[in-house]
Order: C-alpha cells, then sequence, then structure tokens
C-alpha cells in the first residue's frame, strides 16, 4: 500500500507533458503484453519481446510499419485487440480516457483539462471534455459508416459475410485511424482495379488526418439551416491546415504523375495513373495503405513521398509528422519576409509570432531527429541511404509505408524506428518539454547582440 501511495505522489510531481508521455508509453506496455498473449496468436506461432513491442509501438503510434506479417501472426482475436489498440492510439488516450470518467459520473478537473490539451495540441482548457465526446462521437460514427459499406462490397470478394464483415471492420477502422495495418496480406494491392474500395478508402484517410477540429466545425456549418451558413465563419485555422492538406494532395500527385509517366505509368491508362497517383498522395498524409508496391516507384518519387510524410497530417488529428499548419506558416513566414513585410498575415488575419517561432523550432528539430536517425542507421543497416530515409520519415510522420526492409532491421535499427513512431505520434513540442528541465527566471540580463546570418 506504501508503494502504491508512493508511486501516485511521483505521479503527481510528474508534468502534464511528462504525464502524457508515461500514460502512452503505459498503454505501449500493456499492449504489448496483450499482443504477446497466445490465445491472440495463430497456433505455433510466437514472438520474440522486441517484435511484439515493436508491433505495440507502430499501433499505439497508428504508424503500420511491421517486423511480423499480421494476417499470419495474429487470428480474429488478435485483430480485434489491434483494432482495440489502433482506436486508442488514433482518437486518443485522453480522449477515450475523458469518456470513462464520464460514464463514471466522474469530474474532470483542471489537470485533467491539462492533459487533454496537451494530447489533442489545444491551446485553451475551455470546452475541452465537450470536444472529447465530439470526437470519439465522430470517429465512431466515420467507422461505423465505413465497415458497413466496405462489408456489404465485400461480399464480392469473401464466401463468407462474417469474413467480409472482418475485413470491412477492420480495414474501416485502420484507414479512419490512419494506421496502415491490414490483413489481407498485401494492403489494398488486392483492390488495385476496384475504385470504390479506393475511394471508400481515401475518404476515410482524409477524415481521419484532417483534423478533429475542422471535422467537428464542418459539422457545425452541416447543421445549420441553408440560409443561416452564409453568416457562418470557420476559424482561421480550419481555413489554413484544410488549404494547406489539399494543396499537398494535389502537389503529391501531379508530382508522382510527371515523375513516373515514362516510367512506371509508362503502360498504364488514364484511370489507372489517376488512382495510382491520388491514393499515393493521399496515403502519405499518413495513411499507410497501399494500392502497389513503393519499389516500383524510382528514387525521385520517393524522395517526394519521403518529403510529404515529413509533413504529415494536421493537428489534432490521428496523424503526426511536422503537421499541415507548421508547413504552412513556415512558408508564410519566408513569403512574407521576402516581400518586406514585418507581419505574417493571412485570411484577413495575423499569425501570432510565438506561432511563426514555434513553427520554425518544430520544423528544424524534427528534421535534426530524422537525420540523426539515418545517420545511426547508415551505420548499423546494410541498405541503401534512400531505403533508411524513405523508413526513417515514415515512421516520424506515422504513415507505416515502407521499402521493405522493416522486417529485416537490426535490434538497433529497430530501437530506432520505435523511437521516431513515438516521437511522431506524441509530437515534437512534448517531445521536447519532456527533455528540458524546469523552467527558471532569469535573474539578470545581458546587453543585446546583433549576429551576421545568412
Amino acid at each position: 500500500m506504501s508503494l502504491f501511495k508512493t508511486s501516485f505522489r511521483g505521479l503527481k510531481q510528474l508534468s502534464t507533458v511528462q504525464l502524457i508521455v508515461f500514460f502512452y508509453a503505459s498503454a505501449i506496455l500493456i499492449s504489448t503484453f496483450i499482443l504477446s498473449m497466445p490465445f491472440f496468436l495463430r497456433p505455433g506461432i510466437t514472438i520474440s519481446f522486441i517484435d511484439t513491442l515493436f508491433t505495440a509501438i507502430s499501433a499505439m503510434s497508428v504508424t503500420g510499419l511491421t517486423v511480423v506479417p499480421t494476417e499470419l501472426t495474429f487470428n480474429t482475436g488478435g485483430y480485434f485487440a489491434l483494432a482495440f489498440i489502433l482506436q486508442f492510439g488514433g482518437i486518443g488516450i485522453m480522449t477515450l480516457g475523458t469518456t470513462i470518467y464520464i460514464l463514471f459520473r466522474k469530474k474532470i478537473g483542471i489537470r485533467g483539462r491539462q492533459l487533454i490539451s496537451i494530447d489533442q495540441n489545444r491551446s485553451t482548457l475551455s470546452g475541452l471534455v465537450r470536444l472529447m465526446l465530439k470526437i470519439l462521437q465522430t470517429v465512431l460514427i466515420i467507422e461505423f459508416v465505413g465497415t458497413v459499406v466496405l462489408s456489404v462490397h465485400y461480399l464480392n470478394y469473401f464466401d463468407t459475410w462474417q469474413e467480409a464483415w472482418l475485413q470491412g471492420f477492420f480495414g474501416a477502422v485502420s484507414a479512419t485511424t490512419n494506421a496502415g495495418f491490414d490483413i489481407t496480406g498485401a494492403s489494398l494491392e488486392p483492390f488495385v482495379n476496384d475504385y470504390f474500395v479506393q475511394t471508400v478508402n481515401m475518404i476515410l484517410l482524409v477524415l481521419g488526418a484532417i483534423g478533429f477540429p475542422v471535422l467537428i466545425e464542418l459539422q457545425q456549418w452541416l447543421s445549420k439551416k441553408r440560409p443561416d451558413r452564409s453568416g457562418f465563419k470557420f476559424s482561421t485555422f480550419t481555413k489554413l491546415t484544410t488549404m494547406t492538406f489539399f494543396l499537398l494532395v494535389l502537389f503529391g500527385a501531379v508530382m508522382i504523375y510527371l515523375i513516373e509517366r515514362n516510367h512506371f505509368f509508362s503502360d498504364k491508362s488514364w484511370h489507372e495513373v489517376l488512382f495510382y497517383s491520388l491514393f499515393q498522395s493521399i496515403t502519405t498524409r499518413n495513411g499507410g495503405l497501399a494500392t502497389m508496391a513503393m519499389t516500383d516507384f524510382s528514387p525521385p518519387t520517393l524522395m517526394v513521398l519521403s518529403f510529404l510524410m515529413f509533413v504529415g497530417a494536421s493537428p489534432s488529428s490521428v496523424g503526426g509528422g511536422i503537421r499541415t499548419t507548421t508547413f504552412a506558416i513556415v512558408l508564410l513566414a519566408i513569403y512574407h519576409y521576402a516581400k518586406g513585410h514585418s507581419a505574417i498575415k493571412v485570411f484577413k488575419r495575423e499569425i501570432v509570432q510565438l506561432d511563426v517561432m514555434r513553427a520554425f523550432i518544430v520544423m528544424v528539430t524534427a528534421f535534426l531527429l530524422c537525420l540523426t536517425a539515418i545517420l545511426i542507421m547508415s551505420i548499423t543497416e546494410p541498405f541503401t541511404n534512400m531505403e533508411i530515409a524513405f523508413e526513417v520519415f515514415s515512421a516520424f510522420g506515422t504513415t507505416g509505408l515502407s521499402l521493405g526492409i522493416t522486417e529485416e532491421l537490426s535490434y538497433i535499427g529497430k530501437m530506432v524506428i520505435m523511437v521516431m513512431m513515438f516521437v511522431g505520434r506524441i509530437g515534437i513540442f512534448s517531445f521536447l518539454f519532456l527533455i528540458r528541465g524546469k523552467t527558471t527566471k532569469d535573474l539578470y540580463k545581458y546587453p543585446k547582440a546583433k549576429m551576421i546570418i545568412g
């Protein structure tokens, strides 16, 4: 009992960010224990601890990189266990935790609201509980509709309705949470000519990656009667992140087409080229599902995909990476500085200078982390720099696409990728707050010095 009290007091002394990281680390350990249970594995299958841990981190960070084949390793019970973990990772621990608290009629205090705000990248404590319930409701509705639509359509592919429903359910959860896991054994390659399945998955991927605040504002707009919609104003955040999100999708699709038109697309019809380009561009937002082997792409295309995975999804979504708004603010800052403007303006609003500095900090820190990971793995792994860089950016963006080297990574390589997946899930600022010490006020200041830059 005294040990429990000591541990509880220790937790109370942790900062909000440290507590969030502790919750995610604990969830990963619990997930590792769950996935190692023999009754979730196929007969005769055993997994080493490092591979189980890797799978648990990949699931909790909704990445999708795997060192063991999901469809050959886990049984039906294991699929449901994995889907449950994907829900925790995608929606967020605090979202589901808040729901459980409310079900037991517990009040959410200031500490709890601070944890929610960190988990969901929110700058305010007001309306957070209501937001969590709205997020959970929205995600469950999307997954339910996706499950029904895919299950009915999969009756054309599978012999029994049970198998069709299982594939539809797991596929809908994986796509909505942008997890990238599959139980087909070949991602969406079996449906490369089924544009209906691809379209449904692209919609689910976009809904999961575009950001919960965007979905909630869209719901509010749709709930209003037609005459009242003209007076509804979307927030600057929603406008900027949505525009950036779809411009990146368009950029990716166009670049994939231009680079591959004389290579992989040389013998493909116009509609095959359209869906190959569009799907692969959308899945790099954080999806991890694929309709083709990434090794079929040429190196320039892989570089474009790596960049898109580095940017990742929108803030307060199921995705990782530096996030779309970070990238947009950095570009806007460069543009306005080049024009000689002292302020950064967008959609008739001025971006707060602190947010501009935070965007540059996130981008530079993320780049240095990825560079360090690539350097370490280039020493320890017998693969090309392109294969290693692609794997690292996929892990940091919690995307899950791979050039097929994941299963062959050494222990050090697996550890590096696990760290990148974890950092990609908790976010750069949580990572920085985790390693920094206590904030102290300066007792004195030195005279300011000007530096030569550039």
